[in-house]
């Protein structure tokens, strides 16, 4: 069972510019940066990677390569594998198991707006198929349900499940999952890693890390030390930044354009997410500015 502590990046998926495949090459260029930043693990496939866009053979290809390129340099590897089909999700699942994944990182089902006990079920089927650890994630916001506490109690007596995500955005929710059960918990919000903390996390599943690795992995390492001035001070440093890109638009189009301006270009998004306009790109070129990232020299034309 790896120990789950620390910074995980939720990396984007390259697609190409031309044709809007995946782009291998540069995800194994991103991997290793991610690597030599210090992060703990990666989380391919997931939100951030705009996952619902990709097909099945799509989808092994990110992990297959993410589990290649990434165990060698110490990173483990937490494969998005969730679906709103119990059946699926358990393909998936064993799927990610088969090509050498670490966790799996197990979404509630959405748009079917299950009751807390289908989420028990769901999540239940899934951890009994086979033995890859599983890491919950909670995002009501995007799901249309949240896994009660409660529920993430009864789930965690399950000997595979081990880990949650919580992108609820609640530190009550947090804060009782904590008091009722022993899971690993995880921030899902880069602006709420420091206060998940003050309740028990050990860590983020982080966006912001695609471009700041060490940053965040530095931030995780103060928690870890309990060198709670220097991590506000960490915080503090990166709060406008974090929120930034995650409200300017829809995750992970703020990212992505984050990756174009600093010369680190990920290559085009998927449909039905869409490139920020001029104007977007300009307010994030200005966030990263505001922290000491200076935009890539061939960046200018790309705001004109």
């Amino acid at each position: 069972m790896p120990r789950i502590l620390g910074t995980y990046t939720a990396i984007v998926t390259p697609f190409s510019n031309t044709d809007g495949s995946i782009d291998l090459a540069r995800l194994e260029d991103h991997i290793r940066f991610q690597a030599a930043g210090g992060v703990t693990g990666i989380v391919p496939c997931g939100t951030t990677g705009e996952a619902p866009t990709l097909n099945e053979r799509e989808q092994a290809a990110v992990i297959e390569t993410s589990v290649r390129v990434g165990k060698p340099l110490g990173l483990q590897i937490v494969a998005g594998t969730g679906s709103n089909s119990t059946e699926h999700a358990i393909h998936l699942h064993r799927s990610a198991h088969a090509l050498g994944a670490d966790l799996s990182l197990q979404v509630a089902p959405y748009y079917n707006k299950p009751s807390q006990e289908g989420i028990y079920r769901h999540f239940m089927a899934v951890a009994d198929s086979c033995s890859l650890p599983i890491m919950l994630y909670n995002i009501p916001g995007r799901c249309g349900v949240a896994i009660a506490p409660e529920t993430v109690e009864r789930l965690a007596r399950h000997p595979n499940i081990v880990a949650i995500k919580e992108a609820t955005g609640s530190m009550d929710s947090a804060s009782e999952i904590r008091q009722r059960c022993g899971i690993t918990i995880l921030s899902g919000d880069d602006t709420l890693t420091i206060a998940f903390a003050a309740v028990g996390a050990v860590g983020v599943v982080s966006v912001l890390s695609n471009i700041v690795p060490e940053r965040v992995a530095r931030l995780c390492s103060l928690m870890q030390s309990n060198d709670f001035a220097a991590a506000r001070g960490e915080h503090a440093s990166l709060f406008a930044l974090a929120r930034g890109l995650l409200t300017i638009d829809t995750n992970p189009a703020p990212i992505k354009a984050a990756m174009q301006v600093l010369g680190r270009e990920s290559g085009v998004l998927r449909l039905p997410m869409c490139p920020l306009p001029a104007t977007g790109l300009a307010r994030v070129r200005d966030l990263l500015r505001a922290v000491g990232l200076e935009p890539a020299a061939d960046f200018a034309g790309a705001i004109q």
